[in-house]
């Protein structure tokens, strides 16, 4: 398998997509004007503590305060926090930390990665015994907070205490006593090895998660790596001692080099870049990380755009597009609604009813499979529900739950998902960290505010007449301005005798209509001429 990772720049955005032979498999926006908070450590002071909830509001100097689970509260310093103290858990079973998924999300851009992946490293014993306590957290009292998931819309970013600090080979985690080694790593002797020179190189109060990275890495570069990460941790501890809250401490990696530090490794044969000054910033970071991959990075020349020379432009557009053909004719369409993404699976063509089992199986495990794919590359998080082609016999939908699980072992986010109902539909749920694409690369319309409807002209006309009957009997004065959009001024004005016209009769009203085109074509509104005021709302 060719893997390659592709960057794309420009002045306003950096595109990054990974391939498999040509096939985009992950994609990210990186915007310099709307950088990415997860990973970043603030030194915050508690706004509100809320038991009801199970929770508190951080502030962090941002427009919403930061939301701390309790759940989500961990080791702390004592300069700075005065937290529930629990017991020790350092003898948690190392091999409860299985890969790179329970690295915190600062390390996985890609999947939000990175929004729904806890930055602490959640062992199963240590989230009862967490749940079941309350904290002692007081309003303004200052604590150290690390981002693990970005603002969506209205809701302020989701924090934690428990910080973790990730490099290339390994995640530091500050204050915290064990050792994990990614289950990815499958040989035992090399399992041994890395927790051994873990123990040998790992200063006192820290703990540290191995990354599948450093699989057959030295003792030096490892070394290397971790001392990084200390002085990191020491100059963020020593920080927090002379700022006030809310102070930003530690900024984590852009999203384009956070890529390199995860997802370069040596099965990916090369990384092309259209820029030269990000072709140097990522040279000078792989020179630091691991210098035997430095031949593998390459300045794109080539005259056509970078996105159009790989073939990539076209699958970014079907990312943009609500319906995805399948290879056997049928298709999904994915919606998004508040609470969920509703996903529909569609034959697209009958078959004979003596192959409508065999078609139905056919076409549901080809969705399954690009379901799967469009959630990564959409990093579409939260809860999912999928309306498969109904199948009769319980077998065939066991076959789609099992694809479905396969599948989803090359995803980095969490995944949790039931078996399919009776009636088709299949409940997911995956992690969310930021933003998906779409919401990423578009803005609601103004208009219709995202729903895709516009209220119809009628309608407003309607309204229009309605608000001048209770003008006439509740207003005072005879003539009005009426501002429209230039679509409904046509209908207004349409026909020998227009609509305009018979209110002007009707209600013995002086209307003089102005167009404009800055206007909603979903809103009108009334000027006063007696006192210029704009009298809309007023009767309503």
């Amino acid at each position: 398998m060719n893997k390659e990772i592709i960057i794309g720049s420009s002045t306003s955005q950096n595109h990054v997509a990974i391939t498999e032979d040509g096939n985009l498999v992950d994609f990210f926006v990186d915007h310099p004007e709307k950088r990415r908070m997860v990973g970043d450590v603030y030194l915050g002071r508690v706004a509100r503590v809320l038991p009801g909830i199970r929770a508190a509001f951080i502030d962090i100097g941002q427009k919403h305060d930061a939301f701390l689970h309790f759940s989500d509260i961990g080791d702390r310093t004592e300069a700075l926090q005065d937290l529930l103290v629990e017991d020790d858990d350092s003898d948690a079973n190392e091999d409860e930390i299985k890969d790179d998924k329970n690295i915190p999300p600062v390390q996985q851009p890609i999947a939000e990665d990175a929004a729904a992946i806890d930055l602490k490293p959640q062992l199963k014993e240590r989230v009862e015994p967490r749940e079941r306590q309350i904290p002692k957290l007081h309003k303004g009292e200052e604590i150290l907070i690390q981002i693990i998931k970005e603002p969506v819309k209205d809701k302020g970013v989701r924090c934690t205490s428990s910080i973790s600090l990730p490099g290339r080979f390994c995640v530091l985690l500050p204050l915290d006593n064990k050792i994990g080694v990614s289950k990815k790593i499958y040989d035992f002797r090399e399992r041994k090895r890395l927790r051994r020179i873990a123990r040998g190189i790992l200063p006192q109060n820290c703990g540290l998660i191995i990354r599948t990275a450093a699989k057959d890495q030295s003792e030096e570069a490892m070394s290397g790596d971790l001392r990084y990460l200390v002085k990191i941790w020491e100059d963020m501890h020593e920080e927090a001692k002379k700022e006030e809250p809310p102070a930003l401490l530690y900024k984590d990696l852009s999203t384009t080099i956070s890529v390199i530090r995860d997802l370069f490794t040596p099965d990916v044969s090369k990384v092309f870049v259209d820029s030269k000054k990000l072709y140097k910033e990522i040279r000078n970071y792989v020179q630091f990380i691991q210098p035997a991959l430095l031949d593998r990075i390459e300045l794109y020349k080539g005259n056509e755009p970078i996105f159009a020379a790989f073939k990539i432009n076209e699958q970014i557009k079907e990312l943009m597009g609500r319906k995805v053909s399948l290879h056997s004719g049928g298709h999904i369409v994915i919606e998004h609604t508040e609470a969920m993404v509703v996903i529909d699976v569609n034959s697209g063509r009958y078959a004979a009813k003596k192959e409508q089992e065999l078609n139905s199986l056919k076409t549901d495990l080809e969705a399954a499979r690009e379901i799967v794919r469009q959630l990564r590359l959409r990093d579409i998080g939260g809860l999912i529900v999928v309306d498969f082609i109904d199948l009769e016999d319980e077998k065939n939908r066991k076959k789609i739950y099992d694809e479905l699980k396969k599948e989803f072992k090359k995803d980095r986010a969490k995944i949790a998902m039931l078996p399919m109902t009776e009636f088709g539909l299949m409940q997911i749920t995956r992690e969310r960290i930021r933003e998906n694409i779409m919401q990423s690369m578009n803005d609601a319309c103004p208009y219709c505010g995202g729903t895709g409807l516009l209220t119809k002209k009628s309608n407003l006309m309607h309204e229009i007449e309605h608000w001048l009957k209770r003008y006439r009997t509740e207003g005072n004065g005879s003539a009005l301005v009426l501002k429209v959009h230039p679509s409904l001024g046509d209908k207004l004005k349409e026909g020998i005798i227009s609509p305009l016209f018979k209110y002007k009769l009707k209600y013995f009203i002086r209307i003089k209509l102005v167009e404009d085109e800055k206007i909603s074509p979903q809103i009108f509104h009334f000027i006063s001429v007696k006192t210029g005021n704009e009298i809309t709302h007023d009767f309503a």
